[in-house]
């Protein structure tokens, strides 16, 4: 069963090169994922269309109301997935590895993509399950976000990945023996490929030589400590 992602946006068309970029565009043809970015405006009624107004109290920007996008979520919310409703927002959760695992264990994503001076907060309280942030500054919507988390979540699936063990000696992966959403601080150990070496501003920049070793006990020890930061 392929993972359904449901963006809910004022602006569909961003994901459109998204969508087409090779390896999601071969997720999307080989079943492992189905990518909708639907219109918010379609889940208006009156004849602008209008999905934003000025926020009670006073204050600078428009604020996207809350019955659109409550309208849009239960349109798009399929009872019998297991289905996930995240909002993007500078206060929400920072987003890690861990939740690109946790969320890859889902039937259905729905994104819905802030714009604006931000969204009614009765979104955040009452429709979506969780907030999520991309680091700590400020973007105009959340469009680039839902990218972000779609394509974490993705390279996790079954045959999204050519080779599976690429996901196994990687940066932020499981912790083994431990909570299974533990992740670890090593970062990957570095990688080199040809040429040996190459003079690199001047100077001659080699591949180490334990890797040219073919002693494949010394490689392991060595990139077992260069993630550590251990040399």
């Amino acid at each position: 069963m392929d993972m359904k992602f449901d963006i809910i946006t004022i602006f569909p068309d961003i994901f459109e090169s998204f969508k087409s970029q090779a390896l999601i565009a071969r997720t999307v043809k080989k079943r492992i994922i189905n990518l909708s970015a639907h219109n918010l405006r379609k889940w208006t009624f009156d004849a602008h269309k209008t999905v934003d107004d000025r926020p009670y109290g006073g204050g600078a920007g428009m604020v996207l109301m809350v019955e659109p996008i409550m309208r849009a979520v239960r349109a798009l919310q399929k009872v019998k997935k297991k289905s996930r409703v995240i909002l993007f927002s500078a206060k929400g959760k920072p987003f890690d590895q861990a939740d690109a695992r946790r969320l890859s264990k889902y039937d259905q994503l729905i994104l819905v993509c802030g714009r604006y001076e931000g969204v009614d907060e009765r979104v955040a309280k009452y429709i979506a399950d969780e907030e999520i942030s991309i680091g700590e500054y400020v973007l105009f919507g959340g469009e680039v976000p839902a990218m972000v988390v779609m394509e974490a979540v993705t390279r996790l699936l079954p045959g999204a990945v050519g080779k599976q063990s690429s996901l196994i000696d990687e940066s932020f992966k499981p912790v083994s023996g431990v909570e299974k959403n533990m992740m670890s601080k090593y970062l990957e150990y570095p990688h080199y490929t040809r040429p040996e070496v190459l003079k690199i501003k001047g100077k001659r920049r080699s591949v180490p030589k334990v890797l040219l070793s073919g002693d494949h006990q010394r490689v392991e020890d060595w990139r077992r400590r260069q993630s550590q930061g251990l040399d």
